[in-house]
């Protein structure tokens, strides 16, 4: 693969090797401890990222300081109702699996961050802290790269479609009844556009994840002729489009190292936390940029 820049990242010295033709590059010559504290290095990273969609950075040597004041070049941080946040820099999530505690299986499958939010994230910032010598890497997908391979007559039926996007169902699925209605009380289900315009490319984004409950909107005269054709046509349509992720040729899949950090746009990508390390240690940090609404 060639190497790749920007006019903002040559001007740096930030090379950007891409590392499949379809999403991904790793970018050298860079310090995020140094971004941190640099507007103009982190308009240069927001280039590339706009570009190849996820970002990797090896050997970084990034305080929790360091990595919240790089993520808020981005945006304002957000915090995770579920998951626990480092108590002293608020927005900076902790992702801990540890052998003691059972892993939760939120993370293994495919989806695109908080799309339960009606504003999802802009995109996030993961460090590795410690991981398996084997296992627990990373994948992620090119949304719209899978929006632009759909047939044409399914980019025609979906145009007009929207979607609901639960946290009851998925983070609220194991808690108690109160519990769980009191956290879709707090997040009330979202709707996004199932095809959504990139705010920044213009790319149109196939946009239904593992959050995603039902189309909100399929029940019509032009899809349903009776009762039986809502759930069948409209859930096998909808699962469908969420397998998309799962094509080879529309990812990349990342090896993690301690020192490691990924940025990645969660408006045009989804990712899939691969959870074959037990009983082994894996420790994460992550930080959630605010993002904006999809209409």
């Amino acid at each position: 693969m060639n190497t790749t820049t920007t006019p903002s990242a040559s001007a740096t010295g930030i090379e950007a090797h891409p590392l499949t033709c379809a999403i991904g590059a790793q970018v050298r010559n860079v310090s995020l401890a140094r971004a941190s504290r640099d507007a103009g290095l982190a308009a240069a990273i927001r280039e590339l990222l706009l570009r190849h969609k996820v970002l990797f950075f090896r050997d970084q040597e990034l305080t929790r300081a360091e990595h919240v004041a790089f993520a808020r070049h981005f945006g304002e941080l957000e915090d995770h109702p579920v998951a626990g946040s480092d108590p002293e820099h608020p927005g900076l999530v902790r992702i801990y699996k540890t052998p003691d505690a059972p892993l939760d299986r939120y993370e293994n499958g495919w989806h695109t961050d908080a799309t339960w939010r009606e504003a999802p994230p802009f995109g996030c910032v993961l460090r590795c802290v410690e991981c398996p010598p084997v296992g627990g890497d990373t994948m992620w997908a090119n949304m719209a790269l899978a929006y632009e391979k759909l047939p044409q007559q399914v980019k025609e039926r979906i145009a007009p479609l929207r979607a609901r996007h639960s946290i009851e169902a998925t983070f609220g699925a194991a808690m108690p009844v109160e519990k769980r209605l009191a956290l879709k009380a707090q997040f009330p289900d979202a709707e996004h556009p199932v095809v959504r315009t990139h705010p920044e490319t213009g790319e149109k984004i196939l946009f239904v994840n593992a959050f995603t409950t039902h189309l909100s909107n399929f029940h019509t005269p032009d899809n349903v002729r009776y009762g039986q054709d809502f759930t069948q046509g409209s859930s096998a349509l909808l699962q469908y489009l969420i397998n998309q992720a799962a094509i080879p040729e529309y990812q990349v899949r990342w090896r993690w190292q301690p020192g490691d950090v990924a940025m990645w746009d969660n408006r045009s990508t989804q990712h899939y936390a691969v959870m074959d390390y037990p009983p082994c240690h894996r420790k994460m940090e992550r930080a959630g940029i605010v993002g904006e609404a999809t209409f």
